[in-house]
């Protein structure tokens, strides 16, 4: 049942100008609600905010903690450069030279740096030497690939395996016989590195001459990429014959180029009165072995 109180639902309700005042707006007579008290607009400016501090303070520990770090692996870095360059100071002093593989670039894995050791004026020389080492690499190479095709045409393993050795053999050989004792002959200058250079490199250019003519005395001469065997292979198999030609070039233009380099480096040795030391320090060391 209705209460007899209710409002009126049919009744006019009042307007309200909502751009009023809002202290001057009367109350809906029918509202049962008291209206809230006026508030004045605004938008917080000019307030204070209180922000905790607690954050800020963590943060700037942080950052003087890795500040101090810093600077602890700063001096450790500082001290250990000192120490090197301490110990570099030291073997300089004594005579003794501290070598960095940096060749092939790549993958170092020897010390060489002509342009900076050696004297201008043999510069050239040492790159050509430098050229015939590589030159050296290149020809027991081939030589491997020139056996090879041999072998899968019916020649022998045999002869591969040989092949194969003199590849091994041939490479850190030349390079700690030969080419090494005159890179350091040039930077210091020192005559018995100059004898061990020429006692090696001689045999160097005559395994070249050997090669390239290749003899049939081991194996018919056929684990060697020369000139009687390319003769003897290319009637039966072209392309192994070929294969052997080129070989023999190879071999041919190491060969030639060995001997230009031993005449000039001897040239050089003998201007440089080298030549006499040497003999003396043969002469001295043969003293020492016989006393």
């Amino acid at each position: 049942m209705a209460n007899r109180y209710d409002p009126n639902p049919f009744a006019e309700e009042e307007e309200v100008n909502p751009f009023a005042n809002p202290g001057s707006i009367p109350p809906a007579s029918n509202s049962r609600l008291s209206p809230l008290p006026p508030e004045p607009v605004g938008f917080g400016y000019g307030r204070t905010v209180d922000i905790p501090l607690d954050n800020d303070r963590s943060g700037t520990q942080n950052l003087k903690k890795k500040e101090k770090e810093l600077q602890a692996k700063e001096a450790e870095l500082r001290r250990r450069e000192q120490d090197v360059k301490r110990r570099e100071d030291a073997a300089a002093r004594a005579g003794i030279t501290i070598e960095v593989k940096n060749w092939p670039p790549f993958f170092p894995l020897i010390h060489h740096d002509i342009a900076n050791e050696i004297p201008v004026h043999l510069q050239r020389l040492q790159y050509v030497t430098f050229a015939t080492y590589l030159g050296l690499v290149l020809c027991l190479f081939w030589n491997i690939i020139a056996v090879t095709t041999a072998w899968i045409k019916g020649e022998g393993v045999t002869i591969w395996l040989l092949a194969v050795i003199y590849f091994i053999a041939g490479v850190p050989g030349g390079y700690v016989l030969w080419y090494r004792p005159l890179y350091r002959a040039f930077r210091t200058d020192s005559a018995l590195s100059f004898g061990w250079f020429f006692l090696f490199y001689m045999l160097h250019i005559l395994f070249s001459v050997f090669a390239a003519v290749a003899p049939p005395v081991v194996f018919k001469g056929k684990s060697l990429a020369g000139i009687l065997p390319a003769i003897d292979v290319i009637s039966g198999n072209t392309l192994v014959g070929i294969f052997y030609f080129i070989g023999f070039g190879f071999f041919c233009l190491e060969s030639v180029v060995s001997i230009w380099v031993i005449q000039q480096v001897y040239m050089y040795f003998r201007g440089s009165g080298k030549q006499d030391e040497l003999r003396r320090e043969a002469a001295r060391g043969a003293l020492r072995a016989a006393v």
